[in-house]
């Protein structure tokens, strides 16, 4: 995939799959993002990931879209964790919320579910990234 065609698929896409690596264990869970100036922005709360991710900032970012034809495209990025405090995790929650207007509602009371953890605002600036897809129809 060419760099805009990375781009448009990324805007689109709502959920992605962030891989960490810390003390010899690979963990990859799903989570909410937006995309903005070569950032993926996540707002969420303390737990195994973000643990993870404050012991080794590199990190792997994933999204995949699949076809009933069989077809399928997906996007593998490299790239820096950064924890946001203050006004920059205020600005990650803005963000977040302007592109996901419907889903974050949802977003909303999974934070209240959380159980009482501290949330926690980051972003991962994406250094490498590269897509690839099989169109069927082709």
């Amino acid at each position: 995939m060419s760099a805009l065609e990375i781009n448009d698929f990324v805007l689109q896409q709502r959920v992605g799959r962030v891989g960490c690596h810390a003390d010899g264990v690979t963990y990859v869970v799903p989570v909410i993002f937006a995309w903005e100036n070569d950032s993926f922005y996540v707002y969420t709360t303390e737990g195994q990931k973000v643990t993870m991710m404050r012991q080794n900032s590199r990190v792997c970012f994933e999204m995949d879209e699949y076809f009933a034809d069989g077809g399928w495209r997906s996007v593998i990025v490299q790239g820096v964790y950064e924890e946001l405090h203050d006004e920059d995790a205020a600005r990650a929650l803005r963000i977040l919320t302007d592109r996901l207007s419907p889903a974050s509602g949802a977003q909303r009371e999974a934070r209240d579910r959380s159980e009482g953890r501290a949330p926690v605002a980051f972003r991962i600036r994406a250094q490498e990234m590269s897509g690839r897809q099989v169109d069927r129809n082709a």
